[in-house]
């Protein structure tokens, strides 16, 4: 018989909107309430440990299900609702405000589950720096525009370009100026030195 029968393992990835180099990805057990998932985003990520947060709960099309706060906002509060009970409701991301003055958030999305009886949240998987330097003007390499992008000791692209074009538009030197004398309409010209033998 499954011990686990009733118990699932969730991942979630913790994404910035509109930013490629950054992203968390946790998995827990179906038990784990939303405050312990906050604790442990906001020991991770160091987020401030003095401000309102809220999950903004969203079904797969986007539409709001409910929202989760320190106090209850209508549908239970963090510290009594479980990733299972969210779930169980169609929740499929959240919007987790970790600073709600500041309206300052992260995107969770529910990427996948499977049988069993998990950790409390855990990190698996990491890309970039915590999402205050993101706040502080960092820009990860995948969200640099392409013309800046390059490797060190590379030319930027706009730079090879910029040299191959004026390498074309470059007049070719004139060594032989001297040696064709002819003037403007395409007639030979005479020094008067051609007679002269020296």
């Amino acid at each position: 018989m499954n011990n686990y029968l009733g118990y699932m393992v969730y991942q979630l990835r913790v994404t910035l909107a509109g930013i490629k180099g950054f992203y968390r990805v946790y998995r827990m057990d179906s038990g784990t309430t939303l405050y312990e998932f906050h604790k442990q985003m906001r020991a991770d990520m160091e987020f401030p440990q003095d401000q309102l947060i809220m999950f903004k709960a969203l079904d797969a099309d986007g539409g709001v299900v409910a929202r989760y706060g320190l106090f209850d906002l209508g549908n239970g509060t963090v510290d009594n609702i479980t990733i299972g009970d969210t779930v169980g409701k169609g929740v499929a991301s959240f919007i987790y405000f970790y600073d709600v003055p500041n309206k300052k958030s992260v995107i969770i999305t529910i990427e996948g589950e499977e049988e069993g009886k998990g950790p409390s949240p855990v990190i698996i998987d990491v890309k970039g720096p915590n999402p205050i330097e993101f706040e502080n003007g960092y820009v990860a390499f995948e969200d640099l525009p392409d013309s800046q992008r390059h490797l060190p000791g590379q030319k930027p692209d706009w730079l090879s370009e910029l040299g191959s074009s004026s390498d074309e538009d470059k007049p070719e030197d004139d060594d032989d100026e001297d040696e064709d004398d002819d003037d403007e309409d395409g007639k030979e010209v005479f020094d008067g030195t051609e007679d002269l033998d020296f």
